[in-house]
């Protein structure tokens, strides 16, 4: 009889604590004294578990997922007091916590009174003891946002001598191709590995984009191939001219006039399949490209450290991170270089805990009899955090890219066919082309768990490579519940896919 009075006081104690150690919490961090919110702030249940806050302050933990036994968790952030709060008395959707003044305590007391140009040469000294290119297991959310705008599409029509590839027409299908697009992809999973052989296996993933402008471009497609069925014979080829560029095209290989063109479009159809079934592969290699570029790494375009002497230091302040007081060292370029950012260094190690950098001019800029083509911003940052084996693995990644692509030229297609008697010009479609194509990505990458990689663990490690993300069409705060995440910023959250009718 004891074993089941037992018994039930450990189910009430369990359906006591259940509800809050399998929740998830959602909160905002926020300044105390002027109420606004702070960006990037670090969520920690233990040692090297935890969360970063996104740029609005807000953070999302799943309880449940808290190993260790912890009670607490802790929220610190560059500059401000560290506070512990207990899970079981509730976490608040507002964090207040409040600015930290930092005193001159004997941990900046050195004999060496270290200008801005010598912290750096010791950042340089360290770096192979601070970073290691160590085979790690990393349980990660990565989450990529691309956005892309027409700026400018003028089409000026000036000829064509096919009926249905008119003036009219060509104006319609500039009013077709979507303007504005935003395409996001978000994904939950483990990456093993390092630079030069690694592995992921996705645990879960989402894509969010509006299906509605695939399907106009689809419909655009479908009309184009008809008027050319209708209209060119199949022994024909096509010469496209743009300026004093030309190039050829046999028109039978892209008609529909036979079992051939059926087969090939059955093939690309396959292909398709086989990029949406290859995600894991390309969410791999994307990984593995920001990391590559991580500052500390020969071929990172980052290279203010292992080229400093072409950039400017100055000692700016001191400040804490994690407990550990750093150096905030501001960076720009003395010539011709491309970045300038601030860098918070610790005193003790001289390791780089953050890196805040942005271009200050465009890192391409080519332009060529009408084509244009600049990438105009490359920014972002990065947060690292001190492991138990006292290197430092990163624990937070954004990166910025953006660039914008041109044309103006002028464009002719020319249909021409030798087995017909007469001129060999058939048909003929002229236009001025005047556009320009804008582009953004964000990648952002934040690692919960990192550590060491045995090499037979690696090589034991499967992938599961058939995965798909799930589609939506509109933020689903569902859709990641029982999971941490890096919590949605407002235009995440607020998107929504134009009605499937509304074509």
């Amino acid at each position: 009889m004891k074993y089941i009075h037992g018994f039930c006081i450990l189910f009430v104690f369990y359906l006591l604590i259940a509800p809050v150690y399998g929740q998830t919490v959602t909160s905002i961090v926020v300044d105390k004294n002027t109420n606004t919110p702070i960006p990037y702030s670090t969520i920690q249940v233990s040692q090297n578990q935890g969360v970063i806050a996104n740029e609005e302050g807000r953070f999302s933990i799943h309880l449940n997922k808290i190993s260790n036994g912890n009670d607490s968790i802790y929220i610190s952030s560059m500059g401000y007091q560290k506070i512990a709060l207990s899970i079981e008395k509730g976490i608040d959707s507002i964090i207040f916590i409040e600015p930290k003044t930092v005193e001159l305590t004997s941990v900046f007391v050195s004999d060496e009174n270290l200008t801005a140009s010598e912290i750096i040469e010791k950042v340089k000294e360290q770096l192979d003891k601070n970073y290691t290119s160590n085979m790690t297991q990393k349980n990660l959310f990565f989450r990529q946002s691309d956005f892309t705008s027409i700026k400018k599409l003028n089409v000026d029509f000036k000829k064509s001598t096919i009926k249905e590839l008119n003036k009219k027409f060509v104006d319609s299908v500039t009013r077709l191709i979507p303007k504005k697009s935003e395409y996001y992809i978000e994904t939950l999973c483990d990456y093993y590995g390092n630079q030069e052989k690694n592995k992921i296996y996705i645990t879960k993933a989402a894509e969010l984009y509006d299906k509605n402008n695939l399907g106009s471009m689809d419909a655009l497609s479908d009309r184009l191939e008809k008027i050319f069925t209708e209209n060119v014979k199949p022994d024909s080829y096509l010469k496209i001219k743009s300026g004093i560029f030309g190039t050829k095209i046999q028109v039978d290989s892209i008609l529909e006039n036979n079992e051939e063109m059926s087969a090939a479009k059955d093939e690309l159809a396959s292909q398709k399949k086989d990029i949406k079934s290859q995600f894991s592969k390309y969410r791999r290699m994307t990984l593995n490209w920001l990391f590559k570029n991580l500052f500390f790494n020969d071929k990172s375009k980052l290279n203010m450290i292992r080229k400093s002497g072409r950039y400017l230091f100055e000692f700016v302040d001191y400040t804490e991170i994690d407990d550990q007081s750093v150096y905030i060292i501001t960076f720009k370029p003395k010539n011709k270089e491309d970045f300038e950012g601030t860098l918070y260094i610790n005193t003790q190690d001289f390791a780089i805990m953050r890196m805040d950098y942005k271009n200050i001019k465009p890192l391409r800029n080519f332009k060529l009899l009408g084509l244009t083509y600049k990438e105009h911003l490359y920014s972002g940052k990065m947060i690292f955090t001190k492991g138990s084996d006292n290197s430092y693995v990163l624990k937070y990644l954004k990166n910025n890219i953006g660039n914008t692509f041109g044309i103006d030229r002028p464009l002719k297609v020319i249909e021409k066919n030798k087995h017909v008697k007469g001129k060999r010009k058939q048909n003929e479609l002229s236009l001025d082309i005047d556009a320009a194509i804008h582009s953004t990505s964000t990648y952002e990458v934040v690692i919960f768990d990192s550590r060491s990689l045995p090499e037979n663990d690696y090589t034991n490690q499967k992938e599961n490579t058939t995965i798909e993300p799930e589609y939506l069409s509109r933020y689903n705060p569902e859709f990641w519940k029982g999971y941490s995440i890096i919590e949605p910023n407002a235009a995440i959250r607020e998107f929504t896919a134009a009605s499937e009718n509304e074509l």
